[in-house]
C-alpha cells in the first residue's frame, strides 16, 4: 500500500533525523541483524486515510454482499450487512446479536443469519433503516426534511444515540407552530429527555398560535365543563390549574376503567365536573342530592348521563361532597420545577384562553396527544341566590367580600425526586435527609416549612447515605447507618442546632441499611436492617448521654425495609421483608421487659412503608407488595387491636418517608413504580383524605378587599400564578 507523504508521519525518514540507514553510526546498541540500527528505534505510522479506506472497502463488500453474515428483514426488504460492523453502531443490534449467540451457545452458527425486525412501527420503514446502515458504513447521512422524522424514530429504536441526537437538533432548528404537534407525537421522542423538554417548552410558549392550526383542531378532543358558583370564582381561575385538575381526573378514570376502550368513550360526550372536598374533580352525575344538585343544569346532565353507558366512573372511596367555594393556587416556582420531572405520558403541554372562562389545552394522555376544551359554567341555586332588588354599591361590596372563596395552595415540591430518605419532624418542619435519587445516594438535606409552603436548603450530612432513617432527640437529629451506594454503613452522625453542623458520633455495632429508627424515652432505637446478605434480627439502642450503643433483645423475625415508630412507651415494627418475601407480621418491643411480641398482622404484606402515630393510632403508609408500589394505608387501634384500611394516597409511594406535624401526617418522596417522586402530600384529618393542597387564606397582598379580573395579578406578590375555583359552596 502506498502512503501519501503528507499523511504518514514517518515521511520516509527515520525518527532520529537520518534519511539514510547507512549513515547511522555504529555503537554499543547496534545490532547486525537490523543492519546496524539502534534497537531502541521505533517505527510509527498514523494513516489518516485508513478509516475512510476501510469503511469504503466494507461498504463495497456490503453492496456486493461479500462476506456478509447477517440479513435484516425490514418490512418487505432484505438488508445485508456484517454483524460486527452493525453491532458497533447500534446498541439494539448488539443486544440482539449477543442474545442470539447466548441462546445458540455450543452450536454452530449459520454462515448467514436472518433477523426479522418489527413488521410495524419505526423498524417497518425499510428506507429509514437502510439510511442508517449506510451511515454506519460511510459516516455520512443525507436525507430531505420529509425523511428526518422516520429516520429519527428508527435511530431511537436501534439505539443509535449520536445520530438520533443530531436528527433531534435538526428538527429543533426548524421547529414551528405547524409541525410541533407532529414532532411531539413521535413515538420515540420520550427517549431523548432534552429534546422532549425543548419541544414541550416551545408548545407552552406558543400555545395561542398552535391552538389555531389545523393540526391542533384535527386532534381528538375531550370536552369538559366545570361548575362554578360565582363569576368572581370563575375570574380567579386560570387555565394552568383547571387543565391540570382535568388531567388528574382523566388519569384516575383511565386507571379504573378498561384502557382499550377508555379514550373512545371519553370523547363521546361533554363531561360536567365539580370540585369535591378532597380537592379533586368528580363527575356531576355522582353529585349528592341537595341544593347544589337541584339546579336545572345539573339535573339535565344527570338525565343525560343515565342514557349514556360510556361515561368512565371513578370508584374513589371517601368524600364526594362538594367543597366550599375555593380557589386552588399553584406556586409559579413550583410549577416550573415540576417541568423538570415531567411524566411525558401524562402531562399538559400548553393551555390558552380562547374565550370568556374558556380554555383550550394540549395534553398527552397515556402518550396520546389530545386537545382539551374546558369551559367554566355558572351553577346558581335559586334557593341560595334569590332574586333581589339592586343593592347599593357599599352593600354589594360588603356581600362580595364575605363571599370570597377560600384559597388553597398546592404543596411545594422538593428540589429533586428521591426515595429511601431520612424524614422527621424537626422544630415543626419536615426535615428530609439524603436518600437515593435514581443515580446515587446523596448527602443533601432540605427542610419544608408548612406555614410558608417553601423548601429551604439545610446543612448537608458528612457523608452520602440512603436507605436509612433519622430520629430527633433533644433538638438534635441523628442519621443512623444506611448505604453509600456501594456498601452498608455503620456510621452515625448528629446535627447540632447550636453548632449548626453534623458531627460523627459512635458507630453502630454492625453496618446495615434499610433499618428502622425511632426515639423512645430519651434514647435512639435502631431495629433490624440489611447487612448485605439477609434481613437481620439485631436491634440496638443509643444513649446520647454516654455516646454508646447497646444491643437489646433481637427481633423474632429478621427483617429490613420495615416501618418503625414508638407509641405509648413501646416500639412497633411493621412489615418489611426477610431475604425475599414481603412480610405482614408486626412486632412490639417493651423496653421494661426487653422482649418482642407479635401483635395483629397488617392486611397487606409490604416493605418500604412508612409508619407513624397520630392521635393514639398507628398509620402504615404506602410501600411495595413486591410487585408494585402501593397507595394504600392501614390504621391500627391499640385498644381494638385490629388493623383497618385507611384512605388511599393520591400517588403510590414505595420507600416513602413519613412524619407528623401538628394534625397532619405527611408522605414524602418515594418511588411510584415509574419514577422517583419530588412531591409530598398529607392526610387531612377533617376530610380523612390525602391532599396536595393546603389552606392559605392570606396569600393575596392586594390592597383591594375585593379581587377582580384586574387585581388577580396581585397574587404574584406571594409568588402564586395559577388558580382554580370550584364554584360550589355550602
Amino acid at each position: 500500500m502506498e502512503h501519501n507523504n503528507k499523511q504518514a508521519q514517518t515521511n520516509g525518514f527515520l525518527p532520529n533525523g537520518h534519511n539514510n540507514i547507512d549513515k547511522v553510526a555504529a555503537g554499543k546498541n547496534m545490532s547486525p541483524d537490523l543492519n546496524g540500527c539502534d534497537t531502541g528505534i521505533m517505527f510509527v505510522m498514523e494513516d489518516e486515510d485508513h478509516q475512510t479506506v476501510l469503511l469504503n472497502s466494507l461498504n463495497m463488500m456490503r453492496k456486493s454482499r461479500t462476506f456478509c453474515d447477517v440479513i435484516l428483514n425490514v418490512g418487505n426488504c432484505e438488508l445485508h450487512g456484517h454483524r460486527a460492523v452493525l453491532a458497533s453502531s447500534s446498541r439494539f443490534l448488539m443486544e440482539m446479536f449477543s442474545t442470539d449467540d447466548e441462546e445458540k451457545k455450543g452450536s454452530q452458527r449459520e454462515a448467514i443469519t436472518t433477523y426479522a425486525l418489527n413488521a410495524t412501527g419505526p423498524l417497518s420503514d425499510c428506507f429509514a433503516v437502510e439510511k442508517l446502515i449506510e451511515y454506519t458504513y460511510t459516516s455520512r447521512l443525507e436525507a430531505n426534511v420529509y425523511q428526518v422524522k422516520s429516520i429519527f424514530q428508527a435511530a431511537c429504536y436501534l439505539k443509535m444515540d449520536r445520530i438520533a441526537k443530531e436528527l433531534a437538533r435538526f428538527m429543533l432548528k426548524y421547529l414551528n407552530v405547524d409541525n410541533c404537534i407532529e414532532i411531539r407525537s413521535l413515538p420515540c421522542i420520550s427517549t431523548n429527555i432534552s429534546f422532549i423538554n425543548q419541544v414541550n417548552s416551545f408548545i407552552s410558549a406558543h400555545m395561542k398560535e398552535i391552538a389555531e392550526t389545523s393540526t391542533f383542531l384535527s386532534l381528538p378532543c375531550i370536552q369538559i365543563e366545570i361548575l362554578s358558583q360565582t363569576k368572581q370564582e370563575m375570574t380567579l381561575s386560570t387555565g394552568d390549574s383547571v387543565s391540570q385538575l382535568v388531567l388528574d381526573w382523566i388519569k384516575r378514570c383511565y386507571d379504573e376503567n378498561e384502557p382499550a376502550t377508555f379514550f373512545n368513550g371519553l370523547m363521546e360526550k361533554t363531561y360536567m365536573l365539580y370540585l369535591a372536598l378532597d380537592n379533586i374533580l368528580q363527575d356531576c352525575s355522582e353529585l349528592p342530592s341537595g341544593e347544589l344538585s337541584d339546579t336545572e343544569i345539573v339535573q339535565d346532565y344527570k338525565k343525560l348521563s343515565k342514557k349514556t353507558t360510556s361515561i368512565p366512573k371513578t370508584r374513589r372511596k371517601g368524600q364526594i361532597q362538594p367543597a366550599k367555594s375555593r380557589v386552588l393556587i399553584c406556586n409559579r416556582e413550583m410549577h416550573e420545577r415540576r417541568e423538570s420531572f415531567i411524566d411525558s405520558d401524562w402531562t399538559i403541554l400548553g393551555v390558552t384562553c380562547v374565550g370568556e372562562h374558556t380554555f383550550s389545552a394540549l395534553g398527552s394522555l397515556k402518550g396520546q396527544l389530545c386537545s382539551l376544551s374546558i369551559k367554566l359554567k355558572l351553577n346558581i341555586s335559586m334557593l341560595s341566590n334569590p332574586p333581589s332588588t339592586q343593592p347599593s354599591p357599599l352593600h354589594s361590596r360588603a356581600e362580595s367580600q364575605e363571599s370570597l372563596p377560600d384559597l388553597y395552595c398546592a404543596l411545594a415540591l422538593m428540589t429533586s425526586g428521591k426515595c429511601a430518605i431520612g424524614c422527621a419532624n424537626f422544630n415543626n418542619r419536615l426535615l428530609v435527609c439524603g436518600g437515593y435519587d435514581r443515580t446515587e445516594c446523596i448527602k443533601n438535606v432540605e427542610s419544608y416549612d408548612p406555614e410558608q409552603n417553601v423548601w429551604e436548603t439545610f446543612e448537608p450530612m458528612c457523608e452520602a447515605r440512603g436507605r436509612f432513617n433519622i430520629a430527633v432527640l433533644n433538638n438534635k437529629v441523628y442519621a443512623v447507618g444506611g448505604c453509600n451506594g456501594t456498601t452498608e454503613l455503620s456510621t452515625v452522625e448528629c446535627y447540632d442546632m447550636i453548632k449548626r453542623k453534623w458531627i460523627p458520633v459512635t458507630s453502630l455495632p454492625l453496618a446495615r441499611s434499610n433499618t428502622g429508627v425511632c426515639e423512645l424515652n430519651g434514647k435512639i432505637y435502631c431495629i433490624g436492617g440489611w447487612n448485605g446478605q439477609v434481613g437481620i434480627k439485631q436491634s440496638d439502642v443509643y444513649d446520647p448521654n454516654t455516646d454508646k450503643w447497646t444491643s437489646i433483645a433481637p427481633l423474632q423475625t429478621g427483617r429490613n425495609q420495615a416501618g418503625v415508630c414508638a407509641m405509648n412507651g413501646k416500639v412497633y415494627v411493621v412489615g418489611g421483608c426477610d431475604t425475599w418475601n414481603c412480610l405482614n407480621t408486626v412486632e412490639c418491643y417493651d423496653p421494661e421487659t426487653n422482649s418482642w411480641s407479635f401483635i395483629k398482622p397488617i392486611i397487606t404484606p409490604r416493605r418500604g412503608c412508612g409508619l407513624a402515630h397520630i392521635k393514639g393510632k398507628l398509620y402504615v403508609v404506602g410501600g411495595s407488595d413486591g410487585t408494585q408500589s402501593l397507595a394504600t394505608t392501614e390504621i391500627y387501634d391499640p385498644n381494638e387491636r385490629i388493623w383497618i384500611p385507611g384512605p388511599n394516597m393520591i400517588t403510590p409511594r414505595a420507600n416513602v418517608g413519613v412524619a407528623v406535624i401538628g394534625n397532619r401526617l405527611y408522605a414524602v418522596g418515594g418511588f411510584s413504580g415509574k419514577k422517583f417522586l419530588n412531591s409530598i402530600e398529607f392526610l387531612d384529618e377533617s376530610m380523612d383524605e390525602w391532599t396536595r393542597f393546603s389552606p392559605r387564606n392570606n396569600c393575596s397582598k392586594s390592597a383591594s378587599p375585593l379581587p377582580t379580573a384586574d387585581t388577580v395579578c396581585n397574587f404574584n406578590d406571594c409568588e402564586f400564578s395559577n388558580g382554580f375555583s370550584n364554584g360550589i359552596s355550602d
